[in-house]
């Protein structure tokens, strides 16, 4: 991209910040088995924002740092347990006792007070908007704003559209690939269908459904359809480690004490900046959730994007994200 990165917001449209790379990585020690990467870009001196992202078990990716203007902010970015750098990696090891949202949160405040930071602005899209929500719903006072996309609660309603019945309306032909590793007389519960293959001693088989899995995911992610897909989808250990994190956490409900935690919970959030940017037609996470987290939550800023689906690359979804990030630095950067 060949825009300048400045402290004031950019005039529409707003593309990426230029690539960057970090000036600190490494891996940090839990109570446990798991080493956490993690790596910071951008000014040192800037405004702290933590990135997480998607899946769970999607991984960062280095396009992450460009939604950030790299003079104002200091971008820490951490796989969560299990996925990219962090150790070990769920295509080797498949035991996931000690990778539930509650690890996720407690490393990222761990990462927090490693790095000597006070507060931070919280950003995350499809999981990591759950993510998001859950750590600041735990941990309030350390969220100077939040800025999500593409909102997911890990509501079986939510579940049920992407895995049992609903995007497979719109999406017939790749959902005739996402069935077909499962017997006929075990669809009606795809879930814990792939739930057992994915997690069974059979590596071959775990590898043919998480590599159906991730591109039931990767070819709807985009409203340009399964051409856009990212090629990382059909990587088997990147399947495998997506596929297995996924289907574990959606099992449990995203380990939440009710199906509608963080919508009874949200008045917490009602005095924290906050931006959501959402797709009207998102396939993987339905514009339902996003709504009536808007209509619980009205203090936060609401950009419903009319012509985007899921992808953060979507131009609609990233000029949003790339804008609300310029507004917080704005509104929060001294």
């Amino acid at each position: 991209m060949t825009d300048s990165a400045n402290s004031k917001p950019r005039s529409a449209p707003r593309g990426l910040y230029p690539d960057i790379e970090p000036f600190d990585s490494g891996h940090m020690a839990t109570e446990g088995k798991h080493r956490i990467y993690y790596e910071q870009s951008g000014n040192p001196a800037g405004l702290p924002v933590v990135v997480l992202h998607g899946g769970p078990g999607g991984g960062t990716s280095p396009n992450l740092r460009c939604y950030f203007n790299p003079d104002g902010y200091r971008i820490i970015m951490l796989d969560q347990r299990g996925c990219g750098k962090s150790t070990p990696h769920a295509s080797q090891d498949i035991s996931l006792d000690d990778n539930t949202t509650w690890h996720l949160v407690a490393d990222i405040e761990r990462l927090r007070e490693k790095l000597g930071i006070d507060k931070w602005v919280v950003f995350g899209g499809s999981w990591g908007s759950t993510l998001s929500l859950a750590y600041a719903l735990k941990h309030t006072d350390r969220v100077s704003a939040l800025i999500l996309r593409g909102i997911f609660l890990v509501r079986k309603s939510e579940l049920d559209w992407f895995y049992q019945a609903g995007a497979s309306h719109l999406f017939p032909d790749i959902w005739q690939k996402f069935i077909a590793p499962i017997p006929a007389d075990e669809r009606g519960d795809m879930l814990n269908a792939y739930v057992r293959r994915l997690n069974g001693a059979d590596r071959a088989l775990a590898t043919r459904c998480a590599l159906a899995w991730s591109g039931w995911e990767g070819d709807t992610l985009s409203i340009e359809g399964p051409s856009e897909a990212a090629s990382k989808f059909s990587d088997p250990e990147f399947a495998l480690a997506f596929a297995r994190i996924e289907s574990w956490y959606f099992k449990n409900g995203g380990f939440f004490e009710t199906d509608n935690w963080v919508l009874e919970n949200i008045r917490t959030l009602k005095d924290v900046p906050a931006w959501i940017v959402q797709g009207r037609y998102d396939v993987v996470t339905p514009m339902t959730t996003a709504w009536e987290l808007h209509q619980a939550w009205p203090e936060a800023k609401f950009n419903l994007v009319k012509k985007a689906g899921h992808s953060s690359s979507d131009q609609g979804i990233l000029e949003g994200l790339v804008a609300a990030a310029d507004e917080a630095l704005v509104a929060l950067g001294t």
